[in-house]
Order: C-alpha cells, then structure tokens, then sequence
C-alpha cells in the first residue's frame, strides 16, 4: 500500500511537470531603444527560443507571439498586486483582457503573480494568496486551468540555511503567507518559482564560494561540496539551491511541488568591484545552465528531473539602475547582436548561435534580372527589410549588381523570418544555401564575424515606418533601372524519505 502510494504520489510529480524540460528567456523592456515586437520574435525564432517570461503582459507583444508557437509567462506587474489581491472582479477583468483576449492565438501557459512579491514588498505580501486563487479562479471560469499554470517567482534568498540543502528552510518570519501559497501550488499541479543567482551567492560569500563551482565548471570529487546529512555531492551553486528549495519545501511538509527556475544568468560586465562580471564567465555559465537543463541531469536529490529554467535575459537593459552589471545580464544587445557567442554545439538547436548549421537565402543561378529586381522591391517595401546597406557609399552596395543587391535582401529577409523554407522562395528566384554570401567588409546576417558575434544587420530596426519607407524608395531609386528531450524521460528515483 506504502508503495503504491509513493508511486501515486510520483506521478502527480511528473504530470504536473513539462513533458520534458525547457530553456526559456526573460524579456525585459529597459532598453532605450527596445526593438519592436517583430524584431524580437524573429531573433527567438532564429535562436529556436520556444518559451519566453514576460514581465507584464504587454498586448503588442503578445500580438506579436501570436500564431508562432512559443509558448509565453506573462506576469502580472507588482503594482497590481494589491488592487487583484482584493477584488475577484479586478483579477477577472485582468485575466480577461490579458489572457483570455490573446488565447489561443498566442500560447500562454503560465500566468507569474508578481515577482519576488515576499522580499520587495511587505504591505502586498499579505494579499499574495488572494491574487494567486483570484487570478486562478479566472482562469478556470475561462476554461483554462488545463493549459494554464498560475504561481509566483520567488527569491532564493527567503531560503535560509541553504546549504547544507538538507537542513534548509524558508524565512520563517513568511509562513504565514508561504504555507497556504504552497497549499495553493500543490492543489493546482503548479510549480515553485524560483529566481536562482549564483553570481551573487558569489559575490557576497567573500571567498568561501569558489568561481568554479558558482559557474558549474567541473570539480574532482575531492572539490564537491558534500550534505554531510544525506552524503549528496553537490559540484555547483544551482543545484544546491534547487535542492535546498525542495528540502525547505518537505519541511512544511510539501514534497510534490516541482521547482521551476524563473531567473538566472550572470552578467557579462561590471564596475571595478565587480570583476567577475566578464563575458567569459556570463558564456561559461549560460552554456554550462543550458548544457545541464537540456540533458535532463536534474539535481543530486532528483536526478533525473529536469528543471525548467529561464534565462535573464534576452537583451542588454541599458536604462536599468544600479552598478554596471544591472545593464549587462543580456545575451543580445538592441540589434539582435549576440553578447558572446555560446558554447552549445550537440546541445540542440535552442541559443545555438554559433557557426553550426548556418543557412543563407541567395539567388538562384541564372535567375531572371527582372524577377530578381522585382524580389528586392518587395523585401525592401512590403517585407521590411532594411535595405540601406545597399545605397551607394554603403557597406554592401559593391558589387553593383542585382544578383548581389538580391542576395543580401532575400538573406536578411529569411533570417528575419526564423529561416523558415518558405521565406526563401521570391517566386521560385532564391535557393537556401550553407555557403556564407558575406563579402569584405559586407557581413550577411547569420554569419559570424572575425570577432565571434553576428552582425548589427540580423535584425534592422522597424520602430520606424517612414525610416523603412525612405530606404526603401532610396534604394528603388538607385536599383530600378536594372528593373527564423524527447517525451519526458522516466526515470525511477529511488524513494528518498524527506
């Protein structure tokens, strides 16, 4: 009966799981040039990114993510928090108008009730459960509950006593506010959000954390951190903390309530007190993160059981405040142009930005010059490319001929598109090719340059109309006389007492 029951008790664990775990980003807006919704969706759709965090539930973007497939978490912004912790009503109305509205087009799966609410914000703490059980209720009213999961983010930092993770705990100074969320999550299938930073469990353990460990670099046995409770290994910060919330979880008796990691990076530049902050270190780590993730390895007490996790963050947020590093958590800057290049070959197609399986849309071979002339009208009007490389006195303008001129605005516009096939078509004129049609000083986008990062070109800026619409006509001027694991895997742990 006991084992029938411990099994029972595991596969609520994992139905209430992802059928496999996931690398997603989170999109901040902090930027002073925030690209437009359809430039974001092309650099996720040319970077295989299949889950995005919103911090709000922003309706352009969420028009923008329609029909694309990628799943999304939005949020509801901390400053709501008390207004739908108190009203039913309200919570309705938000989820009506955020959710409902954009559903299925756009294929929300999670809705995130703040962030980091019980650690930055005390006087709306108290009505956080209310918010998470209104906004939920909203969403079974809706039909929804099935494909829709409903939580919190939460700090790693209300973990006290976390390591050894076996003798964590939560703040206790929360329950009252964390045992009936945790009631809440477990009665729903849902998950415990979690925003895990090892760089600054580094930062702030003067030393006794080492680099290595904090950035998952692999350490002999004899470097391992060891639970001198349960003898579990630990050779990394993440790990040890996602245990540490599972152990401090079982010891207010909740133990089938999965983690999902909704933040974590390390950011790639920093003040002068803050020197760890390089972008070797941000690559090590994202790429070690996304590694780890996507194998499934899970962590010492749940091997096995992969955890989900979001990436912070897609771009640089140059209008952040704080030190320097509150800028650099990005992996791309406003143009799409990739921070670092990660280390992700035989990992899958997710981030992948580097030279493997690189593509390009160019013309055919003895394509007709008027047909040619005709694709490069309409990739620079109606298909938004920015063509204004191709102006005289511009990076790609030589060669002056229409095969060239074509080349780079089909190839722009097929990575505008997530390299999908059929963007690169222009009337049975273009070919997808895996020979790099840069030349010079004219790099084509998805080619790597000499310093490792694609060029500024991957993704134009389309804030603009009238600055598309001027290029465009520019370029007519100068041109028209030549007329984007496998079904989970399962994994019998062996039943560990909590």
């Amino acid at each position: 009966m006991a084992m029938r029951f411990l099994l029972l008790l595991f596969a609520v664990y994992v139905a209430a799981t992802d059928e496999e775990p996931f690398i997603g980003v989170n999109i901040g807006r902090d930027l002073s040039d925030m690209p437009h919704p359809t430039q974001v969706v092309a650099l996720l759709k040319a970077q295989q990114i299949r889950h995005v965090r919103l911090y709000d539930a922003d309706e352009a973007m969420l028009v923008g993510l329609a029909n694309t497939g990628i799943q999304v978490a939005v949020s509801v912004p901390n400053e709501e928090i008390l207004a739908i912790g108190q009203s039913n009503t309200t919570a309705a109305k938000w989820v009506s108008h955020n959710v409902v509205a954009h559903y299925p087009a756009t294929n929300i799966t999670a809705i995130c009730v703040g962030s980091e609410v019980l650690t930055t914000l005390p006087n709306a703490a108290k009505v956080l459960v209310s918010a998470l059980k209104f906004i939920h209720s909203a969403v079974v009213a809706s039909n929804l509950d099935r494909q829709i999961k409903v939580s919190t983010p939460l700090s790693s930092s209300m973990i006290l006593d976390s390591f050894p993770p076996s003798q964590a705990f939560f703040n206790r100074s929360l329950n009252q506010v964390l045992v009936p969320m945790l009631g809440f999550l477990q009665s729903t299938n849902s998950y415990l959000m979690l925003n895990i930073y090892p760089y600054y469990d580094y930062m702030q353990s003067n030393g006794v954390i080492p680099l290595d460990y904090a950035l998952f670099k692999p350490l002999p046995p004899n470097k391992e951190a060891i639970d001198s409770n349960t003898l579990l290994h630990y050779s990394n910060v993440f790990d040890a903390v996602v245990d540490a919330a599972y152990f401090a979880m079982s010891f207010l008796n909740y133990t089938n309530i999965p983690v999902m990691v909704t933040e974590t990076g390390w950011p790639s530049k920093g003040d002068s007190n803050e020197p760890d902050a390089t972008v070797e270190n941000a690559n090590t780590y994202n790429s070690n993160l996304i590694k780890r993730v996507l194998n499934i390895t899970g962590t010492p007490k749940h091997p096995g059981i992969g955890v989900s996790t979001y990436i912070y963050e897609l771009y640089n947020e140059d209008t952040k405040a704080g030190p320097l590093s509150e800028k650099n958590w990005g992996l791309f800057d406003a143009n799409g142009v990739p921070v670092y290049v990660l280390h992700l070959t035989g990992s899958g197609g997710v981030l992948a930005n580097d030279t493997t399986n690189q593509t390009y849309c160019i013309a055919k071979d003895g394509a007709d010059p008027k047909m040619l002339q005709a694709g490069i009208d309409w990739a620079c009007g109606p298909g938004k490319v920015d063509c204004s490389p191709l102006l005289q006195g511009e990076l790609c303008y030589e060669p002056d001929n229409v095969v060239a001129h074509a080349n780079y605005a089909f190839d722009t516009y097929y990575h505008l598109m997530g390299k999908s096939p059929e963007s690169c078509d222009f009337n049975d004129m273009a070919t997808i090719s895996t020979t790099d049609p840069s030349h010079g000083s004219c790099v084509f986008p998805g080619s790597i340059g000499k310093n490792g990062t694609f060029p500024n070109v991957t993704l134009s800026s389309m804030n603009s109309t009238n600055s598309i619409s001027s290029a465009c006509n520019l370029h007519r001027g100068e041109l028209g006389i030549r007329s984007l694991l496998m079904v989970i895997v399962l994994l019998i742990w062996g039943v560990v007492s909590l």
